[in-house]
């Protein structure tokens, strides 16, 4: 781990997630078009051949990047979304909660993710929207979280306009998985999600000659990757000023 993400874990506390993403920090674009763009120009060397057998099955969608809602000179009406990051506070340190999607689902099938979704008229924000859809989707109420800030907005190849918001969660509290849209919860370590070192940068060829490069964080046989890997990268930029 970095001198910076190491510091950075050393004093972690809701008075200081709250004061980092209350900060003010660089406008960047974000999103799996900029993540690729930004990724293959720091050298295709760097970029590691996604490998499926790792990891079972792993979806992908065949909407290549430069005809991807959010590509660069395309104009096209996009979904407000919105996901809530959960920090789950143990007395051992931080864990991030995630799910992953169950296999058949029409988008984003099978992988892992954030709890949330598009938003919808009655939400009052972002916030609002995060704390519903993840009431909704696992069963975690909004009475056992506490919104801190949220991250950069992320424009997926699907059409959404994603709000990452950050919340902290302590247990014990209660999960109940919606059993349409999520196969799985589980929890990773904060620190092993902040250190650069876990920060991969994986390609995938597809269309026969369209590649793609995006962030991903293997842990164990869970593949974290694509928009919520790009989100982690975000947060770990956040909290550490990077």
């Amino acid at each position: 781990m970095s001198a910076a993400a190491a510091a950075m874990v050393s004093t972690l506390d809701r008075a200081f997630l709250r004061a980092r993403l209350a900060a003010t920090r660089p406008r960047r674009a974000r999103g799996d078009v900029a993540t690729a763009a930004r990724l293959m120009q720091s050298g295709a060397g760097e970029l590691t051949p996604f490998e499926q057998g790792n990891y079972g099955p792993v979806t992908w969608s065949a909407i290549p990047y430069d005809k991807a809602p959010g590509a660069p000179g395309i104009v096209t009406p996009r979904v407000a979304a919105a996901v809530l990051v959960p920090l789950v506070e143990h007395d051992t340190g931080f864990t991030v909660l995630l799910t992953q999607r169950t296999a058949d689902l029409k988008s984003h099938a099978g992988q892992i993710a954030f709890p949330g979704g598009r938003m919808e008229p009655r939400d009052a924000d972002a916030a609002d929207g995060a704390l519903r859809e993840t009431e909704e989707e696992i069963g975690l109420a909004r009475r056992h979280i506490e919104v801190l800030g949220h991250l950069d907005p992320y424009i997926t190849v699907s059409g959404y306009e994603v709000t990452p918001v950050v919340g902290v969660v302590k247990p014990p509290f209660d999960l109940k998985p919606d059993p349409i849209e999520v196969a799985d919860i589980f929890e990773v370590p904060l620190t092993f999600l902040l250190d650069p070192a876990n920060h991969q940068r994986h390609s995938r060829t597809v269309g026969g000659n369209i590649t793609r490069a995006y962030y991903a964080m293997p842990y164990g046989d869970r593949y974290i990757w694509g928009a919520t890997a790009g989100m982690l990268v975000n947060l770990y930029e956040v909290l550490t000023g990077a």
